[in-house]
């Protein structure tokens, strides 16, 4: 998996769509248009408990003005297959089903 993700981001460094800070776009969803401000990024390996290598990328952004912060986790698991997932936080805006709702519904 780290190849393939080094490979990736080093496609993306020769194709400069790597600049993700002070992205912003309009976006719609469930009918409702925000606006969402990227205000910086990181990504980093880390081990499970298990042992597992995992790709951690955490997104700080501005949501309709309010400050967010994303963590989405990737791992292999089994032979060929790779999931992603992400947590919805209890603090957020609206609180965790709202925060889910949120992050389900962006396309």
């Amino acid at each position: 998996m780290r190849n393939k993700v080094e490979e990736v981001v080093e496609e993306g460094k020769a194709k400069g769509s790597l600049t993700l800070k002070g992205f912003e776009k309009k976006v719609e969803v469930n009918g409702r248009e925000h606006m969402v401000k990227v205000l910086g990024w990181s990504a980093e390996f880390k081990k499970s408990g298990s042992g597992k290598l995992l790709l951690r990328i955490k997104i700080t952004a501005e949501v309709d003005g309010v400050l967010c912060d994303y963590t989405i986790t990737y791992g292999r698991y089994g032979k060929n297959k790779a999931l992603g997932y992400t947590t919805a936080k209890a603090d957020a805006p609206g609180g965790r089903e709202a925060d889910a709702k949120k992050v389900l519904s962006v396309d």
